[in-house]
C-alpha cells in the first residue's frame, strides 16, 4: 500500500502549516498556508520563509524581531511567539507562530515545522501595539518570547509610555488569556487602601469593613494582576506581595487562613528600581523575584518612525477622526517636530484637541496644540483666543478642552459636563475655528 506523502499529511490540518529547512527555505506548505499568502504550492518550494510572510530579503532577525525558527534549531526546544505577517493582498495581520522541531534519527533538528494561527482582527484591536522602528521591535521581541509563558515580567519606562498596554499585550497572548486582566493602580492609592485592595479583608477587620471583600489578586485567579506603579508600593506591602508571589497565597486583612491564588503577576514603573534598591525604598528580594523578565517600554522620542502609523490608529479610535485618515504630510512632518515628553498618552490628547478645533474641515498643522512648548491654546488660537468666561455664564477656552479630553473627545458627554446643549457646544467650537481662521488666515 502506498503511503501518503508529507503534503498530503498538512494538507489534512486545519490552519496554515509550512516546514522550513536550516537555510529558511520551505520545504513543504499546505494549500492553506499557499492561499494565505497568495501562492501556489509548486512556486512556494524553495522560496525564503521571510519572503513570502514578511515580504522581506532578511530574515526577521535582522529587523528586530524575534526568529522563532533559529531558536528551535540552536535549543531543539519548541517556540510560540506573535509576528506580523503580511497576507495575500499585502495586508498586515498579527499572527501566533506554533514552531517545532522535526528530528532526524540521531535526534538533530533536521526542519522545523512552523503552524500559523491568525488573530481575528476584533481580538487584535483589543491589545495592538503599532510601530516597527527598532526600538519598538527590540520590546515587542522580548514580549514575543515571554508571553507565552507564566513569568513575572518587570515593565519599564516613562510616564505615558503605554506599560499598561503592554501588560494588556502580554495577557491576551498567553495561556491566561481566557482568564480576567486585573489593574491596580499604586499611585493612586494609600497604603492601607492598596493593602485592602490588594488583599481583601475579612468582615469586621477595620471600621465600616460591614462585609467579606474579595481583593484584586483573588479577582485576578486564573489570570494576570497588573500592578502600576510600583514604587508607590509602601516597604510593610512589599513583604506581604513579596510573600504572595513565593507561596501562591494570600490572606485576607482580618483573616487568619491562606488562600490559594493561580496569578501571574506584571508589574510596572517609571522610577529607577536601582536607585531605589540603593536608598532602600524598594526590597533587594522583592526586585529580584520581579526583575526576572525587565522589559524597557521606550518613549515616544526614541521611536518616532511609529508616529505617522500610530497617530493614524488613534484617530480611528476617536470621535470623528477616521475622516482625516490619511494624514496631511504637513501634519505628519509636524508631529515629527516634536520630543512628546508625555509621550504615548500626550500623542493621543493633542490628536483628540485637533479633531475638535478641526471641526468640520480638514486637519491641519495649525489644530496642533503641543502643551509643554506654550499655554494651552496659544499655538491654535494666537490673539484670538476667546474668551468666555465661566463666572460670566459662559465658558473658558480651557476648560472647554480639558473636558473634551477627559471625556475622549465624546462631545455629547462633554456638553453634558460643561452644562450646555451638544448644539451650543458645536456653535461654541465652530466659532473658536473661524476666530483661528481669522488669525492665522485661510
Amino acid at each position: 500500500m502506498t503511503k501518503p506523502s508529507c503534503e498530503q499529511i498538512i494538507d489534512m490540518l486545519p490552519d496554515p502549516f509550512v516546514v522550513i529547512d536550516r537555510d529558511f527555505r520551505i520545504v513543504a506548505a499546505n494549500q492553506r498556508y499557499c492561499s494565505r499568502y497568495g501562492t501556489s504550492q509548486d512556486d512556494v518550494v524553495g522560496r525564503y520563509c521571510y519572503e513570502v510572510s514578511h515580504h522581506s530579503n532578511l530574515p526577521c532577525s535582522h529587523h528586530g524581531e524575534h526568529c522563532p525558527q533559529e531558536s528551535v534549531f540552536q535549543t531543539g526546544q519548541a517556540q510560540q511567539v506573535i509576528h506580523v505577517h503580511y497576507d495575500r493582498n499585502g495586508r498586515e495581520e498579527r499572527v501566533q507562530l506554533q514552531v517545532a522541531p522535526i528530528l532526524n534519527d540521531e535526534g538533530k533538528v533536521l526542519y522545523v515545522g512552523e503552524y500559523v494561527f491568525p488573530v481575528s482582527q476584533a481580538y487584535a484591536d483589543q491589545v495592538q501595539l503599532v510601530g516597527r522602528s527598532k526600538a519598538f521591535l527590540q520590546m515587542t521581541s522580548l514580549l514575543q518570547r515571554v508571553a507565552p509563558t507564566q513569568t513575572t515580567v518587570l515593565l519599564l519606562g516613562e510616564s505615558g509610555a503605554g506599560k499598561e498596554c503592554v501588560a494588556q499585550y502580554l495577557h491576551h497572548f498567553s495561556s491566561r488569556a481566557g482568564g480576567p486582566f486585573v489593574v491596580v493602580d499604586c499611585g493612586s492609592l494609600g497604603g492601607q487602601l492598596i493593602e485592602s485592595e490588594l488583599f481583601g479583608y475579612e468582615k469586621g477587620a477595620f471600621t465600616g469593613a460591614n462585609a467579606r471583600k474579595k481583593g484584586l489578586f483573588e479577582a485576578a485567579h486564573g489570570g494576570t494582576l497588573f500592578i502600576d506603579e510600583l514604587g508607590e508600593l509602601p516597604l510593610e506591602l512589599q513583604t506581604k506581595l513579596l510573600r504572595a508571589l513565593e507561596s501562591g497565597t494570600i490572606r485576607r486583612l482580618g483573616g487568619t487562613e491562606y488562600i490559594r491564588i493561580d496569578v501571574r503577576v506584571v508589574a510596572a514603573t517609571n522610577r529607577d528600581v536601582q536607585a531605589m534598591v540603593a536608598e532602600g525604598s524598594l526590597r533587594k528580594d522583592l526586585y529580584y523575584r520581579l526583575s526576572a523578565f525587565p522589559v524597557q517600554v521606550p518613549p515616544l522620542r526614541e521611536r518616532k518612525d511609529d508616529i505617522p502609523k500610530l497617530a493614524e490608529e488613534m484617530l480611528g479610535r476617536i470621535e470623528d477622526g477616521d475622516r482625516h485618515i490619511p494624514l496631511e504630510p504637513a501634519v505628519i512632518e509636524s508631529l515629527l517636530e516634536y520630543d512628546y515628553p508625555g509621550n504615548v498618552r500626550e500623542l493621543r490628547n493633542i490628536l483628540s484637541r485637533a479633531v475638535i478645533l478641526a471641526c468640520g474641515g480638514a486637519l491641519g498643522p495649525e489644530h496642533l496644540v503641543f502643551e509643554s512648548s506654550a499655554p494651552l491654546g496659544t499655538e491654535v488660537l494666537g490673539s484670538a483666543r476667546p474668551l468666555l468666561d465661566r463666572r460670566g455664564g459662559r465658558m473658558a477656552l480651557e476648560e472647554v478642552l480639558a473636558t473634551l479630553e477627559r471625556c475622549g473627545g465624546h462631545r455629547a458627554t462633554t456638553a453634558r459636563e460643561l452644562g450646555v446643549s451638544e448644539r451650543t457646544l458645536y456653535r461654541y467650537l465652530n466659532r473658536l475655528r473661524e476666530q483661528e481662521q481669522a488669525v492665522t488666515g485661510p
